[in-house]
């Protein structure tokens, strides 16, 4: 079928671990980061929250805060997923999330709490301007985001679903939305 045509040229060789010259934990945290904070409102699952942690690296996000109910490290189970990133990524814990979110408006932060609501931007929809500040907001598995902090958000993002779930798991919300942000303010990739 391939005559003529040599073997190596047709093989993409996947990288060793080793290959990928990722900075150590420390140079991670000497790096700049990107002006994003991701805030877990309630998060009831170890593993999405450890996930969170793993995400949040892979993305370069400056911090991540944790309120209400939401397990903190050290935590096997939150390890299991997090593959270490709770000691590369910055963390906070705080019981009452609306004063924090406040402070961070104050501080010059949009605010956008992901979730589905009666007025909302779609994912695709949002203009994100790379030299603002951002917290995202993701909500409990059951019960999504507090109310309150919806009363208060900049912005109430959607991620546009087609299939007959009502979402996602909120882990990998994140990774979608954090990825839309990165791609727009790192890779100044524009629709």
């Amino acid at each position: 079928m391939f005559k003529g045509v040599q073997l190596s040229i047709l093989m993409n060789r996947k990288l060793k671990l080793w290959e990928l010259n990722r900075p150590t934990v420390e140079e991670f945290k000497e790096k700049e980061k990107f002006p994003l904070v991701v805030v877990l409102d309630n998060i009831r699952s170890l593993a999405n929250v450890g996930t969170f942690f793993r995400t949040a690296d892979a993305f370069n996000v400056s911090q991540i805060i944790l309120g209400g109910i939401t397990a903190q490290p050290p935590h096997r189970e939150i390890q299991k997923t997090a593959l270490g990133a709770t000691e590369s990524i910055d963390w906070e814990h705080h019981e009452n999330l609306v004063d924090v979110l406040k402070q961070y408006q104050a501080d010059g932060y949009v605010v956008y709490a992901v979730e589905q609501a009666e007025k909302t931007t779609l994912l695709h929809e949002m203009n994100v301007k790379p030299q603002e500040k951002h917290v995202l907001v993701f909500g409990n598995e059951v019960d999504g985001v507090q109310q309150e902090i919806i009363d208060i958000a900049d912005v109430v993002l959607e991620i546009p679903q087609f299939g007959t779930k009502h979402s996602l798991n909120v882990s990998v919300c994140a990774g979608v939305v954090l990825w839309e942000f990165v791609r727009e303010m790192a890779l100044g990739c524009r629709r």
